[in-house]
């Protein structure tokens, strides 16, 4: 904790409270603004045919709607060759497992589609726990496209598309959101997409910590989230 925080009379709180309180209701104001202006979006044609293996087989894209009219997909990390998923993604999953049934609610389906097989996904799902479902597209390039993984070639120049510009990295896969509708006519659209730090919106977890005195306490790490683990199949915090 601070050495040197300031500690004050009630009276100096509420006042200093008070300041900020109004910069939090703009916030508010200014975030709901944001938010009208990414439904204002416009809308793309999703053209290619994608096919994921699922629990119910092969499924379009059309398909896991379910038979609303949103679908959110949540880009988990989690490659042909890896053993574990992203640890940081499981956290996000661990946010948003037990929301999939409200959102339906919503006219909402949420699912989250990797490139590693989907049996690999099946079983790492089962050990943590989870009950969203999870899709595998490692038969098509809906990762790709979505700029959700990385091609080896595009890799070996040390620089790819991600969230919308140039970015160094090495790594196979990042995460991120995408979001897609159904026209009238039946047809799939993207509405939105985010990535990185934009993200950071659906973590409950991360909104909490904004809360305490430390805040997310991540100065110093190698890198965000690296102090992040796995939950073993007991449901404690395992090594990973």
């Amino acid at each position: 904790m601070p050495a040197n925080h300031a500690v004050v009379s009630s009276e100096e709180w509420l006042q200093a409270r008070l300041r900020l309180l109004a910069k939090e209701k703009e916030f508010t104001r200014l975030r709901d603004e944001l938010s009208a202006a990414r439904r204002d979006l416009p809308w793309k044609l999703v053209e290619k045919d994608y096919v994921f293996d699922g629990p119910n087989g092969k499924e379009t894209l059309a398909d896991l709607f379910e038979g609303r009219s949103q679908l959110i997909v949540y880009h988990f990390m989690f490659a042909p060759d890896w053993d574990d998923g992203c640890k940081s993604c499981s956290w996000w999953a661990d946010s948003f497992d037990r929301n999939v049934v409200h959102l339906t609610h919503r006219d909402v389906t949420l699912v989250a589609i990797s490139r590693a097989p989907f049996e690999t996904l099946e079983a790492f799902k089962k050990r943590m726990g989870w009950t969203f479902k999870w899709l595998s597209s490692g038969g098509n390039d809906f990762n790709y496209d979505f700029q959700a993984s990385f091609r080896p070639e595009a890799r070996a120049t040390g620089e790819v598309i991600y969230n919308f510009r140039p970015h160094k990295t090495s790594m196979s896969d990042l995460p991120g959101v995408s979001v897609f509708c159904r026209g009238a006519d039946g047809t799939v659209l993207h509405s939105y997409s985010c990535y990185a730090r934009g993200i950071d919106m659906m973590n409950a977890g991360y909104h909490y910590l904004d809360l305490v005195p430390k805040g997310r306490d991540e100065d110093g790490l190698p890198y965000n989230m690296a102090w992040v683990r796995e939950r073993d199949k007991y449901g404690s915090p395992g090594g990973a």
